[in-house]
C-alpha cells in the first residue's frame, strides 16, 4: 500500500497543475452534457422509465450533440468494471448452483436462536459473502432463508430483513469486486493516475467501516424498525403468508344453492377468509354472503398457503384456471407450491400472468397474491404485478427451478437449489477462491481471472451452458456501458473540474479533512436518491480534481467516494437490496431512515479517521 501511495504522489507531482478555474463561464458542451447529467439524474427520481433506457437515450443524445465522440459511444460496454460486473454475478451464481454457499447458511443458521442472535448471524454470513459476490446476489440468497428463520421462530421478519440488507451493502465496501462502485472507482483510478486498486486495498477502511456497522446493525439497529401489530396494512408476519386467491366452484358440487355464509364454518375451520365473490368475470360487491352459489362461481378468498389447500380439498373446490390445472396434473412429479417475489427486473413485473403466457409456456398456475397495503380486486392472471409482490405458485415439481428462473423472480421458499452434485461445492470454491489470489498477486488480470472461472464453470457444468446469460443482470451492465462515456466526456471537457472547484470554493479555509468530510456526505446524500453506479461515475473523477486542487493524494477522496456511494442507508430507492425488502418485510418509505441515519452518521464517523490512517492526505 505504501508503494502504491508512492508511484500515485509521484504521477501528481508529474502531472500539470489544473488551469484557474471560471466558475460561471461554461463551454457549449459542458453546458449540454450537465444538461444530459441533470435529465438523468431527474428521471432516475421520476423512476417512470427503467434506469438502462435513460442511461442509454442520454449515450445516443451526447453522441448525436456531439459532445460524446462518435468513436467512444460504445467503449463503456468493454470497459473493465462493466466486464467484471457481468463476470461476477455469473461467478456468484455458480457458488449457489454449486450449493457452496447453502453449505454455510445450513450449518450456521437456526431458527431456535434469539432474535438478536439471529440477525448478529445472519449479518456476518451476509457481510462476508457480499465481500466476495455482488452483494445484491448475497442479498439474494439469503433472504429467502431469513425469512423461512424467521417463520419457523415466529417473529416478524421485518424485523430482521433490513438490518441484512444493510449488512450485505456493508460486507461489499470491503473488496474490489464486492460492490460495483468499487470496481469502478479501480478503473477509474487506473485510467488517471495509471494503476488500479488491488482486491483488497479496500479491505482496511471498508472492513473497519462493516464491523462498526455490523455491530450497530446487530445490537441496536434493528430496535429502531417499528414495531408491527395487529393484521392490518401489511405490516405483519400474515401480510405475505397469506393470499388473496380465487378457487372455482365446479359442476356438481355440493356448494351450489349454498348461500356464501353457509361456508364460513368450513373456511374458519380451514383458517380461510372468503372475502368476494365473482360471477361471469365480474367481480360481485361486498362479500356476497346472501348469494347463492352457482356453477362456475369463483370464491376469492384469503388465506396462507397451506390452509389455502386444504380448503380446496374440503369442498371439492377447482383452481381458478380448471383447464391447466388438468394440465398440471399430468405432470410426471406431480405439483408443487412457489412462493416467490416479484423484483424490478422480473419479467412478470409491469405485466399480468395471462399477458406473458404463465399457464401455457410454463405450464404454471398464478394462485394467489399478496401486496402489502393494497387489497387486489382483480383475477388473478388479470392483476399487473408490481415490484415487491410476493406469488403464490403451482407448477410442476420437476420444472419448478425452471419456472422460477424463467420469471426472474426470488423464490421465498426452500426449492432445493442445489441442481449440481455436492462433489461440486469444493470445486467451486477452490476455483473462485484460485482466481480471487491469482488477481490479489497481481499474476493475472482480475476480469481475466474472473473470465477463466466462468469457463471452467460452464466446463464443469457448475452453470449450465443455457443459463450462462440469464445471470447477468443486462440493466446493470447497459448502464455502466451508457454511463461511462458521459462520464469520460463530462471529465475531458472540465465539467468535473468545475464541481470540485465549487465545492473546494465552498469549503475555502476548512482542513483537508473537512473538505473530504463534505466530499462523502454529498455523495452518500446523492447515492441514497440515485443510482450507486451513476453516482460513482460522477463523484469519483471530482474527488480526483478537489485532491489535485489542494495538492493532495486522490486516494483518500476516492475512498470516501468508495464508503459513501455504498453507503444508502436512508430510503428503499438508493440501493437495490433496499429496494428488493420493501415487500416481503412489510416497510414503508420512512421506515428507512430509524435505522438508515444513525448508520450513516456512524459511517462518516469510522470511515474519515480510518481514510486518514490508511491512505493519508
Amino acid at each position: 500500500m505504501a508503494a502504491l501511495r508512492g508511484k500515485v504522489r509521484s504521477a501528481l507531482r508529474l502531472s500539470a497543475r489544473p488551469p484557474p478555474r471560471q466558475m460561471w463561464a461554461m463551454s457549449t458542451d459542458q453546458i449540454i452534457l450537465f444538461t444530459l447529467f441533470g435529465s438523468v439524474f431527474g428521471m432516475l427520481l421520476w423512476g417512470k422509465f427503467r434506469y438502462d433506457l435513460v442511461a442509454f437515450t442520454a449515450l445516443m443524445i451526447g453522441v448525436v450533440l456531439g459532445v460524446v465522440p462518435t468513436k467512444d459511444a460504445f467503449s463503456g460496454f468493454g470497459h473493465p468494471a462493466t466486464i467484471i460486473v457481468a463476470l461476477v454475478l455469473v461467478v456468484s451464481a455458480g457458488l449457489v448452483r454449486s450449493g457452496a454457499v447453502y453449505l454455510i447458511t445450513r450449518t450456521l443458521v437456526d431458527a431456535s436462536r434469539s432474535l438478536g442472535a439471529h440477525i448478529t448471524i445472519m449479518g456476518a454470513i451476509g457481510g462476508v459473502l457480499s465481500a466476495f459476490m455482488n452483494n445484491i446476489a448475497a442479498l439474494a440468497l439469503l433472504m429467502p432463508v431469513d425469512i423461512q428463520t424467521a417463520r419457523k421462530a415466529g417473529c416478524d421478519p421485518g424485523l430482521s430483513l433490513m438490518p441484512l440488507s444493510f449488512a450485505t451493502i456493508l460486507g461489499g465496501m470491503v473488496t474490489l469486486i464486492g460492490t460495483p462502485p468499487n470496481i469502478i472507482i479501480a478503473s477509474i483510478r487506473e485510467e488517471t493516475l495509471g494503476e488500479p486498486f488491488g482486491m483488497f486495498d479496500f479491505a482496511p477502511v471498508g472492513g473497519i467501516t462493516a464491523i462498526a456497522g455490523l455491530i450497530f446493525v446487530a445490537l441496536i439497529g434493528w430496535r429502531l424498525i417499528p414495531e408491527r401489530t395487529g393484521k392490518t396494512g401489511g405490516d405483519t408476519l400474515e401480510s405475505y403468508t397469506d393470499y388473496v386467491a380465487e378457487l372455482t366452484v365446479p359442476e356438481g358440487s355440493k356448494q351450489i344453492d349454498k348461500r356464501v355464509s353457509e361456508l364460513y364454518p368450513d373456511a374458519d375451520k380451514n383458517d380461510v377468509a372468503i372475502i368476494g365473490l365473482i360471477r361471469d368475470g365480474k367481480r360481485l360487491y361486498g362479500t356476497s354472503r346472501d348469494r347463492l352459489i352457482k356453477a362456475k362461481d369463483v370464491l376469492v378468498i384469503e388465506a396462507a398457503p397451506e390452509a389455502l389447500d386444504e380448503f380446496r380439498a374440503a369442498l371439492n373446490l377447482d383452481f381458478s384456471d380448471a383447464k391447466r390445472e388438468k394440465v398440471l396434473s399430468m405432470a410426471s412429479d406431480g405439483l408443487t407450491k412457489i412462493e416467490v417475489v416479484a423484483t424490478e427486473n422480473s419479467r412478470i413485473t409491469g405485466k399480468t400472468a395471462s399477458s406473458i403466457g404463465l399457464a401455457w409456456r410454463q405450464r404454471t398456475i398464478l394462485m394467489g397474491l399478496s401486496r402489502k397495503g393494497k387489497q387486489v380486486k382483480t383475477q388473478m392472471r388479470k392483476t399487473v404485478i408490481q415490484t415487491g409482490d410476493i406469488l403464490l405458485l403451482l407448477a410442476p415439481q420437476d420444472t419448478a427451478n425452471d419456472v422460477v428462473e424463467w420469471l426472474d423472480c426470488l423464490p421465498l421458499a426452500d426449492r432445493g437449489v442445489s441442481v449440481t452434485a455436492n462433489s461440486k461445492v469444493w470445486p467451486a470454491i477452490g476455483l473462485f477462491a484460485g482466481a480471487v489470489a491469482l488477481a490479489s498477486f497481481g499474476l493475472v488480470y482480475l476480469p481475466i481471472a474472473l473470465g477463466l472461472v466462468v469457463v471452467a464453470y460452464v466446463l464443469a457444468k457448475i452453470v449450465p451452458l443455457s443459463e450462462l446469460y440469464t445471470h447477468i443482470n443486462w440493466p446493470v451492465v447497459v448502464l455502466l456501458g451508457s454511463m461511462i462515456p458521459l462520464g469520460a466526456a463530462l471529465e475531458s471537457s472540465g465539467g468535473t473540474e468545475l464541481i470540485a472547484g465549487a465545492l473546494v470554493d465552498l469549503t475555502a479555509g476548512f482542513a483537508p479533512w473537512i473538505i473530504l468530510t463534505v466530499l462523502m456526505i454529498v455523495t452518500m446524500t446523492l447515492s441514497d436518491v440515485l443510482n450507486n453506479t451513476a453516482t460513482t461515475i460522477v463523484a469519483a473523477p471530482v474527488g480526483i480534481q478537489m485532491a489535485q486542487s489542494l495538492d493532495v493524494s486522490p486516494d483518500p477522496f476516492l475512498m470516501a467516494v468508495a464508503v459513501a456511494a455504498s453507503s444508502a442507508f436512508l430510503t428503499p430507492i438508493g440501493h437495490k437490496n433496499n429496494t428488493l425488502i420493501v415487500g416481503p418485510g412489510g416497510y414503508s418509505f420512512g421506515d428507512y431512515w430509524r435505522m438508515g441515519l444513525p448508520l450513516a452518521i456512524l459511517v462518516v464517523a469510522v470511515s474519515i479517521p480510518a481514510i486518514l490512517v490508511f491512505w493519508p492526505l
